[in-house]
Formats: C-alpha cells, sequence, structure tokens
C-alpha cells in the first residue's frame, strides 16, 4: 500500500467508528424519541376515546332507545294478543291491536333513522357490522307483517263468528310469530349492549393504559439517568484498563490481557496499547528464540570442531578394528562390543547432525511439487523401519489436493522426525496413520496420528521448543527443526490430544504462487505439468 493510502484508510476508520460524544447524543435522542412515541401514543388514544365516545352518544345510545321502544311495544302487543280469545270487550281489544298494527311501521323506521344517524357514518368495523345486523333483523321483522294480516283478519272473523277453537289455534300461531320478532328484538339490544360494554371497557382500559404509561415515563426518566451514569462509567472504563495496563507493563507483566471492546476513541486506545504490548511480547520471545538458536550454533560450531573429527577416527578404527578379528570372530563378545561402540558412534554423530541442522537454518529451495507423491515415497522408505518396531502405518490421501511450491528434501526431514516420534511413542508396536488432506480455505493439512500414551497438557505447549524433550535419551531438537522447517514453508504445526488416546500433530501447507526469490534468480524454476 503506497504512503497516501494508510491515512486514507485511517481516516476512513475513525469517520466509521462511534466517538463518545456520538454515544452521548445517541442516548439522548433516545430519550427524545421515547418521549415523543409517548406523546404520540397519548394523542392517538385521546382521539380514539373521543371517537368512540361520541359513537357511544350519538349511535349506540338513541338506537339503543329505540330498540327497547320497539321491544315495550312488542311484549305489550304479545301479552294483548295472548289474551284476545278471553277477553270482555274482543272489540276494543281488536281496535287496540289494529292501531299497533299500524304505528309499529313507524317504530321500525325510527330504529333505521337511528342506525343511519349513529353509525351510518363510523369507520369502526365492528359498528358496520352492528348496523347491518340491526337493519338485517328490522327488515325481517318487517317482512312479517304482511304475511300475518291475513291471519289477524282471520283470527278477528273467528272471534266475531263464536269459532273458539279456531280463534284459540290462530291466536297461537300469531302470538309464536310475534314471539319470534320480540326474540329479534332482544337478540338485537344485547348485541348493542355488549358493543356498548365494550366500548366502555375499552374506555377503562386507555384510561389504566395512560396512567401505566405516565409512570413508566417517571421510570423511564430514572432508568435513563441510571444507564447514562453507568454508560459514562463504561466509556471511561477503557481508559483506566489502558493506565492500570501501562503501570503492570512498566513493572515487566507482558502477559496477554483481555480488551474492553468499544467502537470509540478509548477503545482504539487500549486495542492498540495491548496489541503493542503483544508486538512487544512476540518481539522479546523472537529474540529469546533467536539467542538460543545462537547459542546451539556455537555448540554445534564446537562439537563439529571437537567431536565430530574424534567420532570419525573412532568410527574408522573401529572398522578396522572389525576387519582384524576377522568374520570367524565376530559373532562373540568382542564383536559385540564392537557393534555396541559403532552403534553409538552413529548416535552421537546424529546428535551433531541435529545440532548442525537447527543451526544453520537453511532456506527452502521452493519447487511445485504434489505432497501426495511425497508422502506415498515417504511411506515407502520408513515402512520397513517402523515393521521391525512392531508399527504398521496407514497412508489416507484426500481428494483435489493442490501442487504447492516446497522443498521436497526438507518436508521429507520434517515427516521423517513426526513418522519417528510416533513409533518411539509406541514401544509394544501399534498403528500410526499419515493423512494428506485439502484444508479448508486452501492448502494442503499433513495430519499424523500415533496411539501411544500421549502427551501431557501442561508440556504440549513446550515440545516444539529447543532442548525440550519427554524422552529419555532425547535430544529435544526434532520438533524444534521440524517446526522450523514447516514455518520456512509459510506454514504452521500444531500438536493436540488425539481422541481415544495418543497424539496428533497437523501440519499445515498454505497454498500460495511462486515466491519472488525464486523467479528472480539466474534460473528460473520451470512449473511441471500434471495430468
Amino acid at each position: 500500500m503506497s504512503a497516501t493510502g494508510a491515512p486514507s484508510l485511517r481516516h476512513d476508520a475513525r469517520s466509521s467508528r462511534s466517538t463518545v460524544a456520538r454515544r452521548l447524543l445517541a442516548g439522548y435522542v433516545l430519550v427524545l424519541l421515547a418521549l415523543a412515541l409517548t406523546v404520540g401514543w397519548s394523542v392517538v388514544g385521546l382521539r380514539a376515546a373521543a371517537s368512540d365516545a361520541e359513537l357511544l352518544r350519538a349511535g349506540y345510545v338513541p338506537l339503543l332507545l329505540r330498540i327497547g321502544e320497539a321491544l315495550a311495544e312488542q311484549n305489550v302487543f304479545n301479552a294483548q294478543l295472548n289474551d284476545v280469545t278471553a277477553a270482555k270487550n274482543p272489540l276494543a281489544v281488536r281496535e287496540w291491536i289494529e292501531t299497533s298494527r299500524r304505528t309499529r311501521p313507524f317504530t321500525f323506521g325510527q330504529i333505521r333513522d337511528a342506525v343511519d344517524r349513529g353509525l351510518g357514518h363510523s369507520t369502526d368495523p365492528e359498528a358496520l357490522a352492528l348496523r347491518a345486523d340491526v337493519l338485517r333483523e328490522a327488515s325481517a321483522i318487517e317482512r312479517s307483517f304482511p304475511e300475518a294480516n291475513e291471519r289477524y283478519a282471520l283470527l278477528f272473523r273467528a272471534l266475531a263468528s263464536g269459532d273458539r277453537d279456531g280463534s284459540d289455534r290462530l291466536r297461537d300461531e300469531l302470538v309464536k310469530r310475534e314471539a319470534d320478532s320480540a326474540l329479534r328484538l332482544r337478540a338485537v339490544k344485547a348485541r348493542v349492549e355488549e358493543q356498548m360494554d365494550k366500548l366502555t371497557g375499552l374506555a377503562r382500559s386507555r384510561e389504566l393504559r395512560s396512567m401505566q404509561l405516565l409512570v413508566g415515563s417517571a421510570l423511564l426518566a430514572f432508568v435513563v439517568g441510571v444507564a447514562t451514569t453507568l454508560h459514562a462509567r463504561r466509556v471511561l472504563a477503557p481508559l483506566s484498563q489502558v493506565t492500570a495496563r501501562a503501570n503492570a507493563v512498566a513493572r515487566g507483566d507482558l502477559t496477554p490481557r483481555e480488551v474492553i471492546a468499544t467502537n470509540d476513541e478509548l477503545g482504539e486506545l487500549a486495542t492498540t496499547f495491548e496489541g503493542m504490548v503483544a508486538a512487544i511480547e512476540r518481539a522479546r520471545a523472537e529474540l529469546v528464540h533467536a539467542e538460543r538458536l545462537a547459542a546451539v550454533g556455537k555448540m554445534a560450531a564446537h562439537v563439529t570442531h571437537e567431536i565430530r573429527n574424534p567420532l570419525s577416527a573412532i568410527g574408522l578404527n573401529v572398522d578396522l578394528l572389525e576387519e582384524e578379528i576377522g568374520p570367524e570372530l565376530i559373532d562373540r563378545e568382542a564383536g559385540q562390543l564392537l557393534q555396541a561402540i559403532k552403534a553409538e558412534v552413529d548416535r552421537l554423530s546424529r546428535i551433531a547432525e541435529q545440532y548442525l541442522s537447527i543451526a544453520r537454518r537453511p532456506r527452502p529451495r521452493l519447487e511445485v511439487e504434489r505432497v501426495e507423491d511425497l508422502a506415498l515415497e515417504l511411506v515407502q522408505f520408513v515402512r520397513p523401519e517402523l515393521e521391525r518396531a512392531n508399527v504398521a502405518i496407514v497412508l489416507e490421501v484426500g481428494d483435489g489436493l493442490p501442487e504447492l511450491w516446497i522443498d521436497e528434501a526438507q518436508l521429507r526431514q520434517a515427516l521423517v522426525n513426526l513418522l519417528r516420534n510416533a513409533r518411539e511413542a509406541m514401544p509394544s508396536g501399534g498403528e500410526v496413520a499419515l493423512r494428506v488432506l485439502r484444508a479448508v480455505g486452501g492448502g494442503v493439512d499433513l495430519v499424523v496420528d500415533d496411539r501411544g500414551s500421549g502427551i501431557a497438557d501442561d508440556a504440549r505447549g513446550s515440545i516444539f521448543d529447543p532442548f525440550f524433550t519427554t524422552k529419555a535419551r532425547g535430544t529435544g531438537l526434532g520438533l524444534a527443526i521440524t517446526r522450523e522447517i514447516v514455518e520456512a514453508h509459510g506454514g504452521a504445526i500444531a500438536c493436540e490430544a488425539r481422541e481415544g488416546g495418543g497424539t496428533r500433530f497437523v501440519v499445515h501447507l498454505p497454498e500460495r504462487d511462486a515466491p519472488a526469490e525464486q523467479l528472480s534468480g539466474q534460473r528460473a524454476i520451470s512449473v511441471p505439468e500434471r495430468a
């Protein structure tokens, strides 16, 4: 990135973060919004209450009065009709019934007028539904009037002729008709009363809700005050944490600490300071590691000068002594002693080579290779050695593996170290598995599983350090060399407990482009085409 691009990115980051002032302003805006919602709900509630009160006053109350009058008239009419056959003066009763029948259309007309005036302009769905029900029931009752005229005429003729049975039968039929009309009116009246009760209950509910809202507004103001105080303390918490952290760092405490995540200037300061402490810790760890390797390098040079030449002389003299003894005496005690001497000389030579390997730290010469081919050749190479220790090896290769830039010799050495560690972890024999899998996100994972006794949790974090070993005769350099090789390839190595017992080493090799130093030399590396 160019020098001019970095300030631009920092400016964008500052403009997108939430500053302390913005966060406090957001708190006040939140309070204003809450108050606005409270006032708005109150206005809406008052308008709804006024609308309901007007509907109750101009609609339901007059309608209920008209229906009550019609129902009272209907009840009186039904009583007179029920006693018409037993009346002492049937003519007078007939005149009263005829008069009532003529006034009933006027009564139902008043009901229609009350419905239209009170509910005709309402937007309440329930009021409109009630209006339709009232009009439907009134029309049904009115339609029954013309049908009953003939029956009333027959009743009055039967009364005039003295037909007792006929008049009783016609009276009962007409009483049933009028009782049905009364039932309809009662149902309509009950519906209106129910709607009025509902409006009254809704008004009481609105009143209670308004009181609760007022109490809630007071509580909200208190809560907002407390929350603002706590928010201010939380906003300033990273500042006190950075101060305490700075004092701890000044005392030499570089232990990683969790940062209070806040998206403001103070949070950025805390995050930046903790990142600086982590960088100091990494630099110190790398310095310690480099000092260790420098000490190993000096030791390796001394070992090379002081030990390898005598070892070579001892090995040569052992070979000469073996020739002097001759094959006929090689199986005797002297021959066994010579073999033991040669074995120890070889072991000391390998130790010297390990010291030299970790001291040199050679840069890998990368070429495009198929990791699965390397794994197959390696398994064939180490299989005899493992079988002599009663250890079986299983190779598993995944599909769609990419070609990687690797140093075949160094990577082979790293895998040999892991497989030999797996063999040594199973002194009584067992099975070791090498899996070559496509890694999530790209690259290849090399997984080595053994079924040994495992590694203690407190020791697992140090096994890659130079000279750290859990073996009685180990040098503690094999895994350190392995890590150096893997990291030189841009990868990473991890050790974890295997489910079911044993240890698992996972080597991740990333998929990357050709290194610049490989392509800028005198001889460019050609990438072979593979099927």
